[in-house]
């Protein structure tokens, strides 16, 4: 044990780990350690930085902008447990915020792409992965919903936030094999879906959880308009 560790702390991250993730059917071992070991706290906001460990979205930037949050705990690491990423793929994140998602993923993963409309918001995500030592993570400024330029493809996508359908370009931009993770819907419930590309045209889908979260912003809404 680390002598300098917080006991305070730590007694809130084993509660959080066991009282509201495993509960969440969090049970690859590989996910609850990381979750010890990447602390939660260096990525919340200085002013919420003793909720870290409750079970509550929290806001990020001036709170000025509704959905630039920080997800619940159980949300990411239900994401990250049903993904099951491997240290040699790729991983495009939508949706920065904090950074604590990107730093989940950047060690299970070969490399991190992750992408944030707010720039200030993408400037302290970088100096937080860069302060705790992350180094295989690029935060880039840039809006999710248009097509990346160069068009990569990716083992992983990570959307950290809820879309109304899944973007088929983003499908398009999964290698044979790759999860794409998106929950999916309208309030008062959404749904997770992973959907795997098993082949150059076929997808499967997988809605394995319920949940809700804010939109990212500028991906397609349906037409509210009834006839």
């Amino acid at each position: 044990m680390n002598p300098n560790a917080n006991p305070t702390l730590a007694h809130l991250r084993f509660n959080m780990i066991e009282q509201q993730i495993r509960p969440w059917d969090v049970h690859d071992p590989a996910v609850l350690e990381l979750l010890n070991e990447i602390h939660r706290e260096d990525y919340t906001p200085a002013a919420h930085r003793t909720l870290a460990f409750f079970d509550m979205e929290l806001p990020l930037g001036d709170g000025s902008v509704p959905g630039e949050i920080m997800l619940a705990p159980k949300i990411e690491a239900r994401t990250l447990n049903d993904l099951q990423v491997k240290k040699n793929e790729t991983v495009l994140e939508i949706g920065t915020g904090s950074g604590f998602m990107a730093a989940l993923l950047a060690n299970c993963a070969a490399s991190v792409l992750t992408l944030e409309i707010n720039p200030a918001i993408a400037a302290s995500a970088a100096e937080t992965l860069r302060r705790n030592g992350v180094r295989n993570v690029e935060v880039r400024v840039a809006d999710g919903a248009k097509p990346l330029p160069s068009g990569p493809s990716f083992d992983v996508i990570v959307l950290s936030g809820s879309v109304a359908k899944i973007p088929q370009n983003l499908l398009g931009s999964l290698k044979i094999g790759g999860r794409l993770a998106a929950i999916v819907g309208d309030e008062p419930m959404m749904r997770m879906h992973i959907v795997t590309r098993l082949s150059e045209g076929q997808w499967s889908t997988a809605q394995p959880w319920d949940t809700v979260a804010p939109r990212l912003l500028n991906f397609p809404e349906p037409s509210r308009f009834a006839f």
